[in-house]
């Protein structure tokens, strides 16, 4: 059942207190996750998808230089877009050190995926996301529910004011709307992280940004008109914007808020908080595997085709600790976080 209110601690259950005389609850979970192997690395699934992707990538690019000043270049875009999102689910799972267990192959495969290929601060990003990951909903810790354009609660709407006020009103209404600027959002804050402690190499990762764009921009207003290099730009980064949209929000959004004060062992913070999206092979490959957000969130390290036969583990382990576990199809996830949205925003609506 889905709870999008904020969350309060609660006492544990008989079955929470014997789990925990042996042992926290998710060390439990931890070890029957690890003598189902499930932590191993899986080099051949990622080279098998990483090196889709760059075909895919190299075969946008051929198309773009190949068809040359044409408006058919839209359908370039388009394609390119999602090529673009699958680049950001690798950069995700590179930082989480799916791919490679040690941090240098790790760290070098991010900073040419983010900065170079996408025009992201892999810095930037991981800093942010590091945080999200220890405090997912939490009001004052998780950069993703930062009330800086949208509101999240209703005590962020009740203490909004600017823009974020301004849009609260109507945030379910604009959300998708708003997803289409997400791409060169993104790329503005990673330029703006360079000077801040996030990026810890900004020179590097300045220089391969600059290299981005310089190839980007160049690319578009070289081979195509003036018009038709803003359209392609538009195309192509408003896609891009809404499908990253899409993979993240279903995970979180409309589910319960932690407020300030709220104490959660580590396993219940990451279940309640987090929503898993059902689907079959189709909603896993466009999602990169964070429909198993709840797995992954339990165990960030964990590589994607692992995560299936985890969720089957954690759904009946949390059923055994009668921990709320939720679940639901691709578009109904949308439907919760949009009407998550309306309701928060509802005090800004009567106010005016």
């Amino acid at each position: 059942m889905v709870n999008s209110t904020v969350l309060v601690e609660s006492r544990p259950t008989g079955a929470q207190r014997k789990s925990r005389d042996k042992g926290s609850d998710f060390s439990e979970l931890s070890r029957r996750i690890a003598d189902a192997g499930l932590l191993r690395r899986r080099p051949l699934y990622y080279t098998v998808r990483f090196g889709a992707v760059a075909l895919a990538l190299a075969g946008g690019v051929a198309a773009f230089v190949a068809l040359g000043d044409s408006w058919s270049q839209l359908f370039v875009a388009v394609g390119l877009a999602v090529v673009f999102g699958q680049l950001g689910l690798a950069a995700h799972d590179l930082a989480h050190r799916q791919v490679f267990s040690r941090r240098r192959p790790s760290e070098t495969g991010g900073l040419l995926v983010a900065d170079l290929l996408l025009g992201m601060s892999y810095g930037w990003w991981m800093n942010k996301h590091t945080r999200h990951h220890a405090n997912p909903n939490h009001e004052e810790k998780d950069p993703d529910v930062s009330p800086d354009i949208l509101v999240w609660s209703r005590g962020q709407a009740g203490r909004a004011t600017g823009l974020p006020r301004l849009v609260g009103k109507h945030q379910a209404v604009l959300f998708f709307p708003l997803l289409t600027l997400e791409g060169l959002n993104l790329s503005f804050n990673s330029f703006k992280a360079l000077g801040g402690r996030a990026v810890k190499r900004p020179v590097l990762e300045g220089t391969l940004l600059v290299a981005h764009f310089a190839v980007y921009f160049g690319g578009l207003f070289t081979v195509l008109s003036p018009g038709k290099a803003l359209a392609f730009l538009v195309v192509h980064q408003g896609l891009f914007g809404i499908y990253l949209g899409s993979v993240f929000a279903p995970n979180h959004k409309g589910m319960p808020m932690i407020e300030e004060g709220t104490q959660l062992d580590f396993l219940r913070r990451q279940v309640l908080t987090s929503r898993n999206v059902r689907g079959g092979a189709l909603v896993d490959a466009f999602m990169g595997g964070l429909n198993y957000q709840i797995e992954h969130h339990l165990f960030p390290s964990m590589p994607t085709p692992a995560l299936g036969r985890a969720q089957a583990i954690t759904e009946a382990y949390c059923a055994e600790l009668g921990v709320p576990y939720h679940q639901t199809g691709l578009l109904a996830s949308h439907r919760e976080a949009l009407r998550h949205m309306r309701s928060v925003g509802e005090p800004l609506r009567a106010a005016g």
